[in-house]
Formats: structure tokens, sequence, C-alpha cells
């Protein structure tokens, strides 16, 4: 996954990172974790805040989500591009100290194909041990201009189109056996912030996202940066928006493995109760047991599957 700058970067350091960019985002060029972070995506923490988003309310009964059975880790994991062999998880299980992987279970815009990722994996993993983060990309924001992720929201239909995505998402949990109650993370890659149509598209489209999950029996999670999605969540819990997902996945590399601090937007009061996980390294290459891999660290206080 991806890290978009924090938002003082300065206009040359900006010019200087596009000037050099090759495109990390971009899955022919470099794949690792879903997707590290472009230049492009870099200068979008330059951009203006947008003003306060209008209050959006979907229907959402509370007794629902309440209801809904939910299994939390707290420690260290990783999420890479593609679900590695049983064997490599087996030897990190035994040599690193991570506990916990991200895997993409669904989404038609997935920087990786996915040959191992099956039922059968599911089992053995998790029978090692291994907590699962699943994670799906599907549409990304209507300002953000990718071409390795072309498939964008739609403002007018936003959160139908966040529900018709949920709806692929939880045939992939079944079809993987992943039980009611998991999670899956709406991985929403970072994007230009400034433009209040694009942001409350992204707003609309996580409501109806969040929506259909708890219709289904499923958490909802959401991932992004803290200067993009991240901030214009942030924004929409102020002003009352629902419903808003059970937990937040938020990339900032700042090499802070806690999920206490939320770097900027994410506040001390939002999303407290096991519910966030901190993306805070991204594209490196580690081994355990003398299996390698090029993986995000991330440190979790948040919901993982079922």
């Amino acid at each position: 996954m991806r890290y978009l700058g924090p938002a003082a970067l300065t206009a040359a350091s900006l010019v200087l990172l596009l000037a050099t960019d090759r495109t990390v985002l971009d899955p022919g060029a470099w794949p690792p974790g879903g997707a590290a972070r472009s230049g492009s995506e870099l200068a979008a923490a330059a951009a203006p805040a947008p003003p306060p988003p209008p209050r959006t309310v979907l229907p959402d009964p509370p007794a629902r989500r309440a209801a809904m059975p939910r299994e939390v880790f707290s420690g260290a994991g990783f999420d890479v591009c593609t679900a590695p062999a049983p064997e490599t998880m087996r030897a990190w299980w035994d040599a690193s100290p991570y506990r916990a992987i991200g895997i993409y279970t669904s989404g038609d815009q997935r920087a990786c194909d996915q040959p191992r990722l099956t039922a059968a994996w599911v089992r053995e993993v998790r029978a090692m041990g291994w907590k699962l983060v699943p994670t799906h990309v599907g549409l990304q924001a209507p300002c953000r201009r990718s071409a390795t992720k072309p498939k964008r929201i739609q403002p007018a239909t936003a959160a139908e189109q966040g529900r018709q995505e949920a709806a692929a998402a939880v045939g992939a949990l079944r079809a993987l056996g992943l039980g009611d109650g998991s999670p899956v993370y709406l991985d929403i890659e970072a994007y230009p912030r400034g433009d209040a149509v694009c942001s409350q598209a992204v707003i609309e489209f996580t409501l109806g996202w969040t929506q259909a999950l708890h219709a289904a029996g499923y958490h909802s999670g959401f991932y992004s940066s803290t200067d993009s999605g991240i901030a214009d969540l942030a924004a929409a819990a102020r002003v009352g928006s629902s419903p808003l997902p059970d937990a937040v996945w938020y990339a900032r590399w700042d090499d802070h493995a806690t999920t206490v601090d939320g770097s900027g937007p994410l506040a001390p009061d939002l999303w407290l109760d096991h519910q966030r996980i901190h993306q805070h390294h991204g594209n490196v290459e580690e081994s355990y047991g003398g299996a390698a891999l090029t993986v995000d660290r991330d440190r979790l206080d948040a919901l993982v599957a079922r």
C-alpha cells in the first residue's frame, strides 16, 4: 500500500519528487504491498483543505452493528501484494515478529494476481495462527488519475456504487471461508484534496459500502492516506455523517509503530475502541527463515477476520 507525504513538504521538494518519480504505484513497475506512492500523489498534500462536507446519513440500524461478532488483534503485521506461499508463511510465523497479514481478497483493481489465495490457503495459514486483514480494491476517487486504476467513483451514484462494491467483497469473503463479523477494508488510494465534489463522492461511496456490509453481517473497514481519504472521512465524522466504517487503516510512513498517535487529521477521539491500523513503513524487503518478501509494515489494534 501507499503513503502520502506530509502536507509540510515544500513546493521545491514536490518538484523534485515529481521529476524523479518512477511511478511506483504502477504494478507494472513495482507492485509490493498493493502500491506505493507516486510523486503525483505526494503533490496532493499541498492542496488546500476543502470546506467541511455536508452531513450524509444512510439507514443503518445501530442494533445490527452491535449484534455482529468481532475479533480484535493488537500487534505487528504486514501487507503484501500477493498472498505468499504457505511455506513462506510458516517460515515467517516461526521467525518474524509479525502475527497478522493484509490480504487482497477482492476488487477488480487489485495490483497483483492472487493465484494462491483460496479457501484452502486461508485454512492453512490460519491454522498456523495468522490473523488476516481482508482488503478490497475497487473504484477510486473521481479526482484521482491513474493508468493502473482507471475506474473511478461517479459522484451522482457514489453511495449505490459503494453498495455494489460491498456485495462483491462479501461474495469473496464467503468464498474464502471468512465468517460473519469479519471486516473488509476498502482501499482508497491517495488523491488530491481541495475538490469538494470529489471528497464528498468518496464519503458517500464509503457510507454506502458500510451500509451494505452491515446488512450482510460484516464489519466495514477503510484504508487510505492520512492526507486524503482519512482526512475526508474524519471531516465526515465531525459533521455526523453515517454509517461510518468500524475501523480505519491509515497510511503514514513515519516509522512510529503505534496506533495511539493518529498523525494529523485522525484525532485522538476518533475510532478509539480497537479500531485502528497504522501502516508506518512501506516498500521494505525482509527475510525470515530464508524466505524474503517486500512488504509494508503495520501496527494493528483493530478488527481482523473471523
